[in-house]
């Protein structure tokens, strides 16, 4: 099994140089190349994920004495199956998408590297390849970023993801100096053992090893994933070639829920990192959700949504939901690398007809025509309220019994609750003329959604992490105290419950608002449509940085 498992890793590669040599004679004989490496990567990587399904144990290679192990388990296997399904549709969409572009092979054998260097990370076994694997995804991101060498915005945003990347490598490479210096070995097996027997162990200055470590692992995922205050590389690398967009969410953008869910043997033994990788993640959700409605470029309105949907996965993280952060990192991916490339075929088509069909949402939408009766508001916000939380219980009934003892999943079925209920609400405002049959549409989908996502994450808890005790380990390690956690889900369901309050009434009062309100709404908006004025404000901080070099050069006399 050791020698196929290698392939993995060695065909991206020799596809790459095989690209390269061949495209002296041929540019298409070289992007042959390079799609039948991608396509025979995919294939392995298939192999590896039916393996690990059928219960073989990880296995690990060995290529250095104290580093340079790949160890293959279920977490890398479905993670490899992850990227070289999504390189392989990306090199197959690039062949003729940049055609025309120069630097066309170059192009093709930086999308192998980058496919070899995110399989390498999600295979390392140690802390030194999974560092050199890091970084070199950060490097040849920015060459992908920098294609079109003609257009300077693609390059500025590029070296802005690049320093981006470094600066958030900087906390990985602390917390691989503080485990070697603790455990004085590379190997993560090694390291996650001897935690487990001492967890209690201590680093510098007599801080706590697990949290230091975890603190900065969660750093170093959060600049990898966008989360809030080290997001603004993500919506402007859209001006970056679309198929890097969508490569862009096969392990790049969502590395970090992979790197906390690869450190969770570590995790286990925290006792508030959790907690702030929740409120980072929810921050971010709420940001990026926000501001991807003020935007009118479509491309940038999806890295939002990126953003966003990195922060819901970061959050799930926080609550113990390891697992389903990496069901919702592969779904998002998926998803999201599918709409960017075809959102150039989407602008082109809605040119010629908006295709749009003539249903109940496109009479609200675009004809605006009024219904005739509308359901007393009281019935609807019963069902908007109910409905939503009997699913979810449902649900989640039928996976376990123990579920709803377990803090995080009462928050996962909250946040799940309240989608629901804002979906019936938008339902009910929609004015509709058929309102039941419109109601009854949106329960099935929900329904379906629900019941179908719970089944799958369930599924990815035990393959991921099939030993029962080290899953309660995990659900437990994001526990907050019982009475401050009542309080806050009381407070926040209070808190939404009002303001549906005051919509339904202001919606029965013909939709009257106060010169005051709009006022502060505009302001809002305005804010909002500034993206919150964090770019402006790191570009000050970025041009007084490199005044106050030019000045220090100057007065040296350096240049």
């Amino acid at each position: 099994m050791n020698q196929p498992m290698l392939y993995l890793i060695l065909l991206p590669l020799l596809a790459a140089a095989g690209g390269w040599l061949f495209s002296s004679v041929s540019r298409q004989a070289g992007v042959r190349i390079s799609i039948a490496g991608t396509i025979a990567t995919f294939f392995v990587a298939l192999w590896a994920l039916w393996m690990a399904l059928s219960g073989a144990p990880p296995t690990t290679v060995a290529i250095g004495s104290a580093w340079g192990t790949l160890t293959f388990d279920p977490l890398s296997s479905l993670m490899a199956v992850v990227i070289s399904g999504i390189s392989l549709i990306v090199h197959v969409y690039s062949r003729r998408y940049m055609a025309g572009e120069r630097g066309y092979t170059r192009f093709f054998v930086l999308l192998d590297l980058m496919t070899a260097a995110l399989l390498l990370m999600v295979s390392a076994g140690d802390l030194i390849t999974l560092l050199v694997a890091w970084h070199l995804i950060g490097v040849l991101l920015y060459f992908l970023l920098g294609q079109e060498m003609s257009n300077h915005t693609s390059h500025r945003y590029a070296g802005w993801t690049f320093l981006t990347y470094r600066f958030g490598d900087l906390p990985l490479v602390l917390a691989a100096v503080l485990l070697y210096q603790a455990f004085d070995t590379w190997s993560l097996p090694a390291i996650f053992a001897a935690l487990g027997e001492a967890p209690d162990a201590r680093t510098v200055f007599d801080l706590p090893l697990a949290e230091t470590v975890g603190a900065l692992i969660a750093l170093s995922a959060f600049a990898r994933s966008a989360q809030f205050l080290l997001h603004t590389w993500l919506p402007y690398t859209m001006s970056g070639p679309t198929p890097v967009s969508a490569l862009m969410h096969a392990g790049i953008v969502n590395a970090g829920g992979f790197l906390i869910n690869r450190f969770a043997p570590l995790f286990v033994h925290t006792d508030g990192v959790l907690h702030w990788i929740f409120i980072v993640g929810l921050v971010t959700a709420i940001v990026g959700s926000v501001l991807m409605l003020a935007q009118n470029d479509i491309k940038k309105a999806l890295g939002y949504s990126t953003m966003g949907q990195m922060g819901f996965m970061v959050m799930e993280c926080g609550v113990g939901a390891f697992s389903l952060a990496v069901y919702h990192l592969i779904a998002h991916g998926l998803f999201k690398g599918t709409l960017f490339l075809g959102a150039g075929g989407v602008i082109h088509q809605a040119r010629k007809n908006d295709g749009v069909p003539k249903d109940d949402l496109y009479t609200f939408v675009v004809e605006r025509r009024p219904a005739k009766q509308r359901r007393p508001w009281l019935l609807m916000a019963a069902v908007t309220l109910i409905v939503p939380v009997v699913i979810l219980i449902v649900a989640h009934w039928l996976v376990a019994n123990d579920f709803f003892q377990k803090q995080g999943a009462i928050v996962l079925l909250f946040f799940g609750w309240v989608t629901g209920a804002q979906l019936i609400f938008a339902a009910y405002r929609m004015r509709t003329e058929n309102t039941r049959r419109l109601l009854g549409l949106i329960l099935f989908s929900f329904t379906i959604v629900v019941v179908g996502y719970t089944l799958i994450a369930h599924a990815f808890d035990v393959f991921l992490y099939p030993d029962e005790v080290f899953r309660a380990q995990i659900y437990a390690s994001a526990g907050i105290d019982i009475f401050w956690f009542d309080v806050l889900v009381i407070l926040v369901t209070l808190v939404v419950v009002f303001g549906w309050l005051i919509t339904y009434y202001a919606q029965n009062n013909g939709g009257r608002r106060g010169l005051q309100a709009s006022a502060v709404w505009r302001r809002f908006y305005t804010l909002v449509a500034c993206e919150f004025f964090v770019a402006a404000i790191y570009r000050r901080l970025s041009d007084a940085l490199l005044g106050a070099a030019t000045r220090l050069n100057a007065m040296l006399r350096w240049s």
